[in-house]
């Protein structure tokens, strides 16, 4: 495929990517169309499945920043924007989670460099899907709070992992999985159980590298530690989890047949 140079004096524009959580074919059909198109792509290797970068076309400057920092990244950015028409910087899950897109993309706007965004699919949707669970249930939890615990980058005032765990909604805990014992620690501060459902996934959706693991609050340390899970793993607390298995289970009321809505007028 022809990669379209930018034209004379004018810059490129650089697409800010999400990979999805692993799985080739979970990225976007937009993202793969602008892979399929682009002169230069920046991936983050320590986490985007490096398959993904097969999209882009032969003759297209891959490069991996794991080892690069901040300014690196953005110096090649803008570099290789004023190169080629399309840039793409890959980032694992979705750029707005945990990705440092803005720190990127305030360079980029000073350099008069155009920016977008194309979202992806989180590891806290790939996790719980593939251990089948849901991360919404009526009338057990209708919220669901994406987080994580203080490491070395510390946590705002007002959102440590236990103030949060209060509200006993679902807990979608990311780049904690070395910190599990915080974790545990945080919960039963916030009263949870020492019964209560626990769900680790690590490298969802990875073929042949996907691990699934359940416990409770009491032994999931333990048991990721004897599945020898220490890094890029999603932690899930939820009222929710193993509901398949539940006895009984509150349905929705959009589906009830007594329940009338625009598409539907309730039967008798």
């Amino acid at each position: 495929m022809h990669i379209p140079p930018a034209a004379p004096g004018a810059r490129g524009k650089v697409w800010f990517v999400g990979a999805g959580p692993g799985d080739p074919e979970l990225i976007t059909l937009k993202g793969q169309r602008l892979l399929a198109q682009a002169g230069a792509v920046l991936f983050a290797g320590s986490l985007v499945n490096e398959a993904v970068t097969r999209f882009a076309p032969a003759g297209c400057e891959v490069r991996d920043s794991s080892r690069m920092a901040l300014q690196e990244m953005t110096d090649w950015l803008t570099q290789q924007a004023r190169r080629h028409a399309t840039v793409v910087r890959l980032q694992t899950g979705d750029p707005a989670l945990y990705g440092a897109l803005i720190e990127m993309a305030r360079p980029l706007s000073a350099a008069g460099i155009e920016w977008a965004v194309v979202p992806g699919v989180s590891s806290a949707m790939a996790a719980v899907a593939a251990a089948g669970e849901s991360l919404t249930l009526p009338e057990v939890t209708q919220t669901v709070v994406l987080t994580r615990v203080a490491g070395r980058t510390p946590m705002p005032e007002g959102e440590d992992l236990a103030a949060l765990a209060a509200h006993r909604c679902t807990l979608c805990i990311f780049l904690s999985i070395t910190l599990l014992h915080k974790v545990q620690a945080a919960l039963r501060q916030a009263g949870w159980a020492e019964d209560a459902p626990m769900l680790v996934v690590h490298k969802a959706s990875w073929a042949q590298q996907e691990r699934i693991v359940r416990g409770t609050l009491a032994d999931i340390k333990e048991r990721c530690r004897q599945a020898g899970i220490v890094s890029q793993a999603m932690i899930v607390a939820s009222p929710a989890l193993g509901a398949l298995h539940w006895p009984d289970l509150a349905h929705s009321r959009l589906y009830d047949p007594a329940f009338t809505h625009r598409f539907r007028k309730a039967s008798a």
